[in-house]
């Protein structure tokens, strides 16, 4: 049973942090590229940031860029998401997702595996 478990939202007020993580089991996801997306009330699912099956390679939506930072610990089978100068346009529910194929690059468009979410909510 393949399994991603968010942790680590909560409410911030602007320009504070917080450090979302995301468990998997079931499966090592070493091989596969993973990400995060959000979705806020009534608007669609965002992509958020990915990083390759190997760590190698970044990506981050334009809004977040420089902001929040993506990483993995596949010996922990852990992805992570450091968010820093929280804006109250981040406020939404927090997905972890990981790929359909090994050693894919990113995640945005072959996201299979989802997580239930964490919600982070920014106050301004």
């Amino acid at each position: 049973q393949v399994q991603l478990v968010e942790s680590g939202g909560g409410l911030v007020q602007a320009g504070g942090s917080l450090r979302l993580s995301c468990a998997a089991s079931g499966r090592t996801f070493s091989n596969y590229a993973m990400g995060w997306f959000r979705q806020a009330p009534g608007k669609e699912r965002e992509y958020v940031a990915g990083i390759s099956w190997a760590g190698s390679t970044t990506y981050y939506a334009d809004s977040v860029r420089g902001r929040f930072t993506i990483s993995r610990d596949n010996a922990k089978n852990t992805l992570c998401l450091q968010m820093n100068s929280l804006k109250p346009e981040d406020t939404a529910v927090y997905y972890c997702a990981a790929d359909s194929e090994k050693f894919g690059r990113d995640v945005r468009r072959t996201a299979v595996y989802w997580g239930q979410g964490t919600q982070v909510t920014v106050s301004s």
